[in-house]
């Protein structure tokens, strides 16, 4: 049997399939958009084999599923983990500082390998913040300025966004779903 890109169970809030509380603490609330960001981008992968995950399916550009999902990894451990917490690790799956940010090199053999980094670099990334504060800063080495945590928060729920839009559309053209739970397979 293929494997195929698992289907995500949604973590819920108060009932609500957006898993955010609407009345909560702010760090309540960023947590919960970047899991429903995170959740949406496994989502728009669910039952694709590997072929379909790594079919560039909007040409001429070079993007695919697996590609975003590798893309996401190396966002999330850049600023998660190497840049807030310090960190002196390398990239997930490219060379340190090689510009690629996992979006090349995309290969259908390696796609639960990929996965499975990404999910474990998402656990990483949860324990490198744990019970650290919103205000705490960092010197930014891609911005030459202090940045708090709280503005690394939004930053991956804007990337996040940005590149769920995109699995929207490599999703539908790569077998017609669409919407927040498209149909595996």
């Amino acid at each position: 049997m293929t494997w195929t890109a698992p289907r995500i169970e949604r973590t819920t809030a108060d009932g609500d399939q957006l898993n955010v509380p609407s009345t909560a603490d702010e760090r309540a609330m960023l947590e919960g958009w970047l899991r429903w960001h995170r959740e949406t981008l496994l989502t728009k992968c669910a039952g694709l084999d590997p072929a379909q995950l790594a079919h560039t399916a909007a040409e001429p550009s070079n993007l695919t599923l697996l590609g975003l999902v590798r893309h996401m990894a190396e966002i999330e451990r850049w600023w998660f983990r190497r840049s807030f917490a310090g960190e002196p690790i390398g990239d997930v799956f490219t060379g340190l500082d090689d510009g690629d940010e996992g979006i090349d090199g995309v290969d259908a053999a390696y796609a639960e390998r990929d996965f499975a980094a990404y999910r474990a670099e998402v656990e990483a990334c949860e324990v490198a913040v744990a019970g650290r504060g919103l205000d705490e800063t960092f010197m930014s080495t891609t911005r030459g300025r202090l940045v708090s945590l709280r503005w690394v928060y939004l930053v991956m729920i804007q990337e996040y966004a940005r590149h769920n839009g995109h699995a929207d559309l490599l999703r539908e053209r790569t077998d017609g779903a669409t919407g927040d739970y498209p149909a595996s397979g």
